[in-house]
């Protein structure tokens, strides 16, 4: 007998799309999923101190999932050699050892699993389940992700049919977004947002389960999410008796850490004329926010976005994003997506040419 449904997560956004997930499967079946959190890329704190006591699911492992980067010996495999042959050879023998020297942070046995669903299959965690002949559903990393364009492609576009007839056919090395042998299928928001005719993504839209939602649902999400409810309370409260608060999304953008500073700083000084801003810092964004903007009030990095939409209190009148897609937000009365060209004056365009809008 196996083990039910068991989901690899990176980020908290992940965690909340696997309880929306659950919460939509019969009822006889819930209760019966794991979950794993990988500590590769985020800082969980005590979340899972939440989440099983959310009766949603049963087991919470961590994972210590490890970055090609932390095996220095792999680094000779990806060295450019000049051609397609000389490359994919290396590439072959890169798959292999990677997934092997992976192996042993791997905190459970996938194969004792009815469904494995996976989160951005480009982290390690997919070339390991395809090398290990696992099967898996993949997910969208964030909203609307594959709508910038697929990255399969883009990493692999020299002699791209070759490569996706080694990857899924052969198996001989691994490719993402679908494009791997052991990837059953994908789930996407939008398809019409996809550009990509391949046959395995599927569409799983956010907003109809958002919709259906009981309140003891969306209550137990808070609880998840929101590991200090007076402060929270006190966060929302500051939100109240003004029509012009502007809620402002950080993002991980610009590797050069002082350029995202400024980044943000205009655009803090930009629509500050128009209203009292408030920021919402990304999870993986590592910029500290609290020493080099103490003048603006931030949000909990560790609360997805979505969960403000379970507070009746909250409302701005613009949110405001760089690259993040902003469909599952309810509560602006207008969402203003900046785009490339914005980005463009702060990096160079061809860092952001392939991105489709």
């Amino acid at each position: 007998m196996k083990n039910g449904r068991i989901y690899v997560c990176h980020t908290f956004y992940h965690v909340y799309i696997s309880f929306l997930k659950e919460f939509v499967r019969p009822e006889s079946e819930r209760g019966n999923a794991t979950m794993i959190l990988s500590l590769m890329s985020n800082e969980w704190g005590d979340i899972k101190d939440r989440i099983i006591p959310s009766g949603v699911f049963k087991e919470v492992y961590e994972f210590d999932e490890k970055r090609e980067t932390d095996f220095p010996e792999l680094a000779k495999y990806k060295k450019n050699r000049g051609n397609i042959i000389l490359n994919m050879i290396p590439r072959f023998v890169f798959t292999y050892k990677f997934a092997k020297l992976q192996e042993k942070y791997v905190p459970v046995d996938f194969r004792s699993y009815d469904d494995v669903y996976v989160f951005c299959d480009t982290d390690p965690i997919g070339l390991y389940l395809n090398k290990k002949r696992i099967k898996y559903h993949s997910l969208e990393d964030g909203l609307n992700y594959l709508s910038r364009g697929i990255p399969a492609k883009r990493d692999n576009s020299s002699f791209f049919w070759l490569k996706k007839f080694m990857s899924m056919k052969l198996n001989l090395i691994f490719m993402q977004d679908g494009y791997s042998k052991y990837c059953t299928d994908m789930e996407v928001n939008d398809l019409s947002l996809v550009d990509d005719d391949l046959n395995k993504y599927i569409e799983v839209p956010r907003k109809a389960i958002e919709d259906s939602l009981t309140e003891s649902q969306k209550q137990t999400l808070i609880r998840v999410f929101v590991k200090d409810m007076d402060r929270m309370t006190s966060e929302i409260k500051k939100t109240e008796g003004s029509r012009d608060n502007i809620l402002i999304l950080t993002e991980p953008l610009c590797k050069d850490l002082n350029m995202r500073e400024k980044l943000f700083r205009d655009l803090i000084d930009e629509y500050s004329r128009e209203g009292r801003v408030f920021l919402k810092i990304h999870p993986r964004d590592e910029l500290d926010y609290a020493a080099r903007f103490s003048d603006v009030f931030r949000f909990d990095k560790t609360v997805p976005m979505e969960i403000l939409n379970f507070f009746s209190e909250v409302r701005f009148k613009k949110v405001v994003a760089v690259f993040t897609q902003l469909g599952s937000i309810n509560y602006a009365d207008e969402k203003v997506y900046l785009g490339k060209k914005f980005m463009d004056k702060y990096e160079d365009p061809s860092i952001h040419a392939h991105i489709k809008e």
